[in-house]
């Protein structure tokens, strides 16, 4: 739960994030069981409401927080592990168009700053820290931290060195 939240009444009705991924929760078991034109109904609805973009194919984990999510967008074949953070104006996108796995993978307690985009067929490996505005075209290894336009990726242990904090 988000830590400006005063209790949980504020985030049900208050929060789009947290909409967005009720929204989505409804919109992949119509699309699990192949149920046509729902799926994306549902889908464009809680995009008009939230303006945050995930397709019903995504699979979400347990305890994802998209916070501030205006402008988040995350692909069909994307796949978020638990406990992810992901800020306003992350893109989990493809980029090819084929008819296979072109998203990327997101393991458990990774957080996604704002305005990073996650392309291709890419995992994002756990604990791992993406900058703000970072372009991740390439793997990144467990607790680890990409910033950069093309993403550069430091271990943990460089990082701490460079007074980078992994925490949050």
């Amino acid at each position: 739960m988000d830590p400006a939240a005063k209790n949980s009444w504020e985030v049900f009705f208050l929060y789009p994030g947290f909409k967005a991924i009720i929204f989505h929760r409804l919109a992949h078991v119509c699309y699990k069981f192949k149920i046509p034109f729902i799926h994306r109904l549902v889908s464009e609805i809680s995009r008009f409401k939230t303006g945050i973009d995930i397709h019903p194919g995504a699979v979400l984990g347990i305890d994802v927080v998209i916070d501030h999510g205006m402008g988040t967008v995350i692909g069909e074949t994307a796949v978020i592990g638990n406990q992810v953070l992901i800020h306003q104006g992350v893109t989990l996108g493809g980029t090819e168009i084929m008819q296979w796995k072109q998203h990327p993978n997101i393991a458990d307690d990774v957080v996604l700053r704002a305005g990073c985009k996650i392309l291709g067929n890419i995992c994002i490996d756990e604990g791992t820290r993406v900058g703000a505005n970072a372009v991740v075209l390439k793997d990144v290894p467990p607790h680890s931290i990409a910033v950069g336009i093309p993403a550069e990726i430091y271990e943990k242990d460089s990082a701490t060195s460079k007074g980078w904090n992994l925490e949050y």
